[in-house]
């Protein structure tokens, strides 16, 4: 997988705002997006802080549709949201 050369089967599926996620939530979300879309590899992508901006996703067997776009953001969003004190507060 290459950002700097895609290929017609790769998209980028970006939102605002970037959420900053840990390095398992970042492979936890490249891992949703692929599994969802069907997709052969995901990459997360950085904004020049460091946030997740978004998602790299290649070798997609058709487009993703807008509902499935909303889905893998709503994922790393609530991804997010867990890292940061919104989950259950088990230790």
């Amino acid at each position: 997988m290459s950002r700097a050369r895609p290929l017609p089967t790769c998209r980028e599926l970006d939102w605002a705002p970037a959420c900053v996620l840990s390095d398992p939530a970042q492979v936890a979300l490249e891992d949703y997006a692929r599994a969802l879309l069907r997709a052969s590899s995901a990459e997360a992508m950085p904004d020049a802080s460091g946030r997740v901006k978004g998602v790299h996703v290649c070798g997609l067997p058709s487009e993703p549709t807008p509902a499935a776009r909303r889905d893998v953001e709503a994922f790393a969003h609530d991804l997010a949201q867990r890292e940061n004190g919104g989950g259950l507060g088990w230790s």
